[in-house]
């Protein structure tokens, strides 16, 4: 009875071995990193990228300013004219000036050409011969400035004209007929045809992000088909003291006719952030008080715990700024039956891509 016994427990023993251990199912990801695109928006308005201040350069009456805001001004059109009474009567008197100058020019010539004929024949003494050089030379200068006086009077006859020096729209005027202005004082402002101003009020913290040179995209308020393009073109170097941003100048390149000055627009620029990783929202769990993931060692098919930083989360995803490395194995599925040490058997699914990373990741400041 025992022999048949001990074939038996014998025959036990000789059964097949069970199964090795394959792991306990778990869903993996593999990790890259990537640099997030946050499209920032900002709203600004259309300014001209040069206004000019258009000045008489002499005071006077305003007797005509044909211009108002708004009219569209060519090269060289008439844009105000002062009183010329006061500059026509010191032309007129420079002239008469000149004409007694010329006379006075022609006598003493005259007489020294005598003094110098009777010089050379001794029939005149030094003295009346140097009084006559004198008194030519005197009346020659005196020609000279009359002349000058002239040219001086009949550019401040032509003063009393505004003419602009440039094609434009008028934004502003500051004297109206009848006005008596000084020299220098504004009449009107022109915002000239050579180039166009997206201006933005930015937070500092966008100028810290900026790629160099970047590329922003600038559509209508009213009307988002309406776009165009452009570069920075200025960042005023102090914040504003009321709204602490900064004035930044976007030179736009071919605007359309339709981006008038004033005009509401929307600027998006694309920002990237620094490198960081995207995972699953499944995957994260803790350790201790800190945020940690399952990571799998590829070689044993074990997993170890591991702490991580985050940035921020998105709808269904953690945004890591430290803590995984590219091509890291992390489970996003089944974490909370892990432990330490423990194998598993991944079913991989395809790796977070940067596309991915990207969705949800507009950020709009209006």
């Amino acid at each position: 009875m025992t022999a048949v016994i001990l074939s038996g427990l014998a025959a036990c023993g000789q059964s097949e071995p069970s199964p090795p251990d394959m792991g306990r199912p778990v869903d993996v990801v593999s990790v890259e990193a990537s640099k997030l695109a946050n499209d920032i928006q900002l709203s600004g308005e259309i300014q001209a990228e040069n206004n000019v201040a258009l000045a008489f350069r002499i005071g006077g009456r305003v007797v005509e300013r044909p211009v108002n805001v708004g009219d569209r001004i060519s090269t060289g059109q008439l844009v105000a004219r002062l009183d010329p009474q006061t500059e026509q009567n010191a032309l007129t008197a420079a002239k008469a000036t000149l004409s007694a100058a010329r006379g006075e020019v022609s006598t003493t010539r005259s007489a020294f050409d005598r003094q110098e004929q009777l010089m050379a024949q001794g029939f005149t003494t030094r003295p009346r011969f140097d009084q006559a050089l004198q008194a030519r030379n005197t009346a020659e200068s005196s020609l000279e400035d009359a002349e000058a006086q002239v040219e001086l009077a009949r550019d401040r006859l032509g003063f009393t004209e505004l003419r602009s020096s440039t094609a434009g729209v008028v934004t502003a005027r500051s004297a109206e007929p009848g006005e008596v202005v000084q020299p220098g004082q504004a009449i009107v402002r022109l915002a000239r045809d050579d180039g166009r101003d997206a201006v933005f009020n930015v937070p500092a913290r966008f100028l810290e992000r900026q790629d160099e040179d970047p590329v922003i995209r600038v559509a209508l308020a009213d009307d988002r088909s309406v776009v165009a393009v452009g570069r920075v073109r200025e960042i005023a170097a102090q914040a504003d003291p009321v709204t602490r941003t900064f004035q930044v100048r976007v030179s736009l390149q071919n605007p359309p006719e339709t981006m008038r000055l004033g005009s509401t627009v929307i600027g998006t620029i694309e920002l990237l952030s620094p490198a960081v990783i995207a995972v699953p929202a499944s995957a994260l769990t803790r350790a201790g008080q800190s945020p940690a993931l399952w990571i799998v060692d590829p070689a044993t098919s074990t997993v170890s715990l591991r702490t991580v930083d985050i940035l921020r989360f998105d709808s269904d995803r953690a945004i890591i700024s430290h803590g995984l490395d590219p091509d890291d194995v992390v489970v996003t599925g089944g974490v909370q039956a892990l432990h330490p040490g423990q194998r598993v058997a991944p079913v991989r699914a395809r790796p977070t891509t940067a596309r991915e990373q990207r969705a949800g990741a507009m950020s709009r400041f209006n």
